[in-house]
């Protein structure tokens, strides 16, 4: 890993955030015994703290025994909704958590698993992390995830072009390989929030992942060896099949196991409905269970909402 790379991760990763965030950070970090805390996604880029908060915790511990350890070894990370109000500022996160180890694993690109390597090739800050070492392995392994990415434009872009030629062609196939529902052009909203950021990291990433390229002026050229690039086409065409089956799968998995589902969907309800959802101890439990009702209930408020006006 070259150290133009490191240092280019270490000065994003060391971004000051709001204090409420630094703080909900720390709290959710002691909650779920984690050792480090990124922050990430659209808050991070906008400000905006009235939205959800995405928040990567980093834990040392092995995890649980039995069938949800199999399923957090397979099926990572394990997911979460939280609310907390810090300074009289109500916040709300969504939490992945997972172990260090596996997300160094995922951002090396040892891993099936095309996200984490997607999403932390984009900007993220390490709000909170226990010592020093733990601040210098996360900090790596985060590279890693930036010169995974690069290495794999590489294949992925066109034999010759600029710099955001790579990057949109990465994350059109990223996204068309996952099961997300973004709309077309979200990458492009991606790269115009700071395309000079994306034009300085691609070559840092090559430098990173140990792959030669000419520059000419605004246009890269990379010179992948033949079986270097036969190599990373076909680890590109295992990949791009698979990666929908494991989201679905993470998906059931999240349907029974997603601690706070059934307050994350109040809430999303009533941000994008104005149907407030009246949160009960049932429905806390069984959030699955409840959701006809949840659903008929507010198309009914919807439906009379209409008539109103």
């Amino acid at each position: 890993m070259s150290r133009d790379l490191i240092a280019f991760v270490h000065s994003e990763l060391d971004n000051r955030v709001r204090p409420e965030i630094a703080q909900m950070a720390r709290e959710l970090a002691r909650e779920r015994s984690a050792c480090a805390a990124l922050f990430y996604g659209s808050v991070l880029r906008t400000g905006d703290i009235g939205g959800v908060l995405d928040f990567y915790l980093l834990t040392r511990a092995p995890g649980r025994t039995g069938l949800r350890g199999l399923m957090e070894r397979w099926l990572w990370p394990e997911v979460s909704y939280h609310q907390m109000e810090i300074g009289g500022v109500a916040l709300r996160a969504k939490v992945a958590t997972l172990p260090l180890e596996t997300f160094r694993r995922a951002a090396e690109g040892r891993a099936l698993d095309t996200t984490i390597w997607t999403r932390f090739v984009q900007p993220a800050a390490l709000v909170w992390s226990e010592d020093a070492t733990v601040r210098e392995e996360a900090a790596a392994a985060v590279a890693a995830a930036c010169a995974t990415a690069c290495r794999f434009a590489a294949v992925l872009g066109p034999p010759q072009g600029p710099a955001r030629a790579y990057w949109t062609a990465l994350f059109r196939q990223t996204y068309a390989t996952e099961l997300r529902m973004e709309a077309p052009g979200r990458e492009s909203q991606i790269l115009d929030f700071d395309p000079t950021r994306y034009g300085r990291l691609l070559p840092l990433g090559w430098k990173g992942a140990a792959i030669p390229f000419r520059r000419d002026g605004q246009a890269f050229r990379p010179e992948l060896a033949s079986g270097e690039r036969r190599r990373l086409a076909a680890a590109w065409r295992l990949r791009r099949p698979l990666g929908k089956p494991l989201n679905a799968l993470r998906l059931i998995k999240a349907a029974f196991t997603f601690e706070g589902a059934a307050r994350y969907a109040a809430w999303k309800i009533e941000r994008h409905t104005g149907v407030h959802v009246a949160m009960t101890p049932w429905r806390e439990r069984h959030p699955l269970l409840s959701a006809p009702a949840v659903l008929w209930r507010v198309r009914r408020a919807r439906r009379r909402q209409a008539d109103a006006r």
